[in-house]
Parts: C-alpha cells; sequence; structure tokens
C-alpha cells in the first residue's frame, strides 16, 4: 500500500517550503487563504492516481449557484466526505473543466476543522493550498475533555475554541456575501465504513441552510485516497480510481425548509431532521450514480 509520504517524499519537502509556517490557528487567522503556489505539487498526484473518465456531473448547476453568489446571494455547497481530497479532486476537476473552471474552483470557500491544521504538518500542507475558514467543530468538544485533565488547562481550551468560532462566523459572513460558494461536508467528518455513526449529519448544518439563500448537494462516487484504520491521516492510502461528483440543481434554502416542515411536526429534533433529510439526498444521488456506473 502506498502512502502521499512514501510515495512523494520528495514533493512533500519542496511543497512545504511554499507555506505559511503558522499552524497554530487562532481568532487572527481563521480565514485562510489558499495559496495557488502548491497546487501544482497536489496537481502531480491526482494526475498519478485519478482515472481519465472522472468528472463533474451537472456542473451546469454549479455554474448557476455560482451565478447567485455573483449576485450577492448567499450560496452553500454540502457536499459528502470521505477523504482529505475531496476538496482537491473537485478543485483539480474544475480547474480542467472549462475556461470558467477556474473562476468556479477559486470562488470556493471551504469549512474545515482544526484537526486539519494541527495534527500532522504535512496535512496542513496540502490543506493551504484551498481557502478555508477555520472551525473548532463541535465534535472536538469531547476529545477536549479528554484530552485536557487538567480543570485550568481545560478552560482555556474551551476558551479558545469560542474565539476561533466567533471569528468565523464573522469570516464565514463577510465571505458569503462577497461572491463566495461556502462549501461544508454535513457529516462533519470523512466516512468509516466501521463506523456508521461517521455518515450521520451534524445538527448545526440546519442552521447553515437557514442562514442562506441557496445551496447545491454534492455527491461522490469513488476515492483515490482512502482511509488508513489506524486513524492517522498522514498515512491515509492511495488508489487509482475513477471519481465522479454529482451536483444537485440549486435548492432555495426557505421553499427547501418549507417542503420539509410537515415531516418535522413528528420530530423532537427538527434541527437533526432536517439534517437527516440533506443526508438521505445526498445517499439517494450517490446510489443513482452507482447503479448508472455499475449498469
Amino acid at each position: 500500500m502506498e502512502t502521499i509520504k512514501s510515495r512523494y517524499g520528495h514533493l512533500i519537502g519542496e511543497l512545504m517550503a511554499h507555506v505559511p509556517q503558522e499552524a497554530q490557528v487562532s481568532e487572527l487567522n481563521v480565514y485562510q487563504e489558499g495559496a495557488r503556489s502548491i497546487l501544482p505539487f497536489i496537481d502531480t498526484i491526482i494526475d498519478d492516481y485519478l482515472d481519465g473518465c472522472s468528472s463533474i456531473e451537472g456542473l451546469e448547476h454549479l455554474e448557476s449557484l455560482h451565478a447567485h453568489a455573483s449576485r450577492g446571494e448567499s450560496c452553500l455547497l454540502l457536499m459528502e466526505h470521505y477523504s482529505n481530497f475531496d476538496l482537491p479532486v473537485f478543485h483539480y476537476l474544475l480547474r480542467k473543466a472549462s475556461t470558467d473552471g477556474d473562476a468556479l474552483a477559486s470562488d470556493i470557500v471551504a469549512i474545515a476543522g482544526i484537526k486539519l491544521n494541527e495534527e500532522n504538518p504535512a496535512v496542513h500542507a496540502f490543506a493551504r493550498a484551498y481557502t478555508r475558514i477555520v472551525i473548532y467543530p463541535s465534535r472536538s468538544m469531547q476529545i477536549i475533555k479528554e484530552k485536557f485533565k487538567d480543570p485550568k488547562e481545560l478552560y482555556q481550551e474551551m476558551k479558545r475554541s469560542l474565539s476561533i468560532n466567533h471569528a468565523a462566523m464573522k469570516a464565514l459572513s463577510g465571505a458569503k456575501q462577497n461572491g463566495k460558494m461556502i462549501l461544508v461536508f454535513p457529516a462533519g467528518t470523512r466516512y468509516r465504513p466501521w463506523d456508521p455513526s461517521s455518515k450521520q449529519g451534524v445538527r448545526e448544518i440546519a442552521s447553515y441552510i437557514k442562514s442562506f439563500s441557496k445551496f447545491c448537494l454534492v455527491s461522490i462516487n469513488g476515492n483515490i485516497l482512502r482511509l488508513n484504520t489506524s486513524g492517522d491521516m498522514g498515512e491515509d492510502v492511495l488508489h487509482h480510481d475513477r471519481v465522479i461528483y454529482s451536483v444537485s440543481p440549486v435548492h432555495d434554502s426557505k421553499e427547501f425548509l418549507e417542503s420539509v416542515k410537515y415531516d418535522l411536526h413528528f420530530r423532537d429534533d427538527k434541527k437533526q431532521a432536517v439534517v437527516d433529510t440533506i443526508m438521505d439526498l445526498l445517499d439517494a444521488m450517490h446510489q443513482e450514480t452507482e447503479n448508472r456506473c455499475d449498469g
């Protein structure tokens, strides 16, 4: 099994020379502009492992969403999540797709967990190629409590998480009003087949949908960077594969919430019910593509 480290160790040093050295996140640097000088290094890996039949289906829907964003409307992309290369491959295929693809890719701002910055220097280097707003995810709160046994240290880390997320929301407000499409993974983590809970959407996504005007769903079939069961992101395994992204038609957020309102009357947790609906729709898109490609 080949990893990025074992196959491309010679590139990582060169790549990291293009990366801002500060990986620690604070309220001062939650908005991190993508470093385009890093893209050629990542594109080399993608070129080696991505099947030539890989594509983005429904690109016209993404172009429509981008047009809405360009008119000042707040626009959201809700994407399935299987690996740390979900965004890089999507970005790569957009830039290859058409003359407008580079503009589409440049106007995507991803919401990213703090772990990508602080857990592994090489993972941080790859992540810095793409414009992101860094947050302290709700899933990390339990980890905080387990990691920091000293009450004073726990208090300081909780305080840090709140300041980071407050700054991230301010950065998000600015980005979504300035022609950017905000990309969010509604599961909040990469899907791990041995952990079914990793495919459940996080309830905060309901608040995102409510605060945006328009959104598209993006399903993913195929994956060139498979998870390592050790959990170490730096040891994820490279895999030759065809990757197909499917983009849904543009949804009006208000109309979508109204359409599912009846069903929510019978659920105690209405926010979770909204997110469950999103995950069901993404899964249906995924299955439809899988059935079509297998057939």
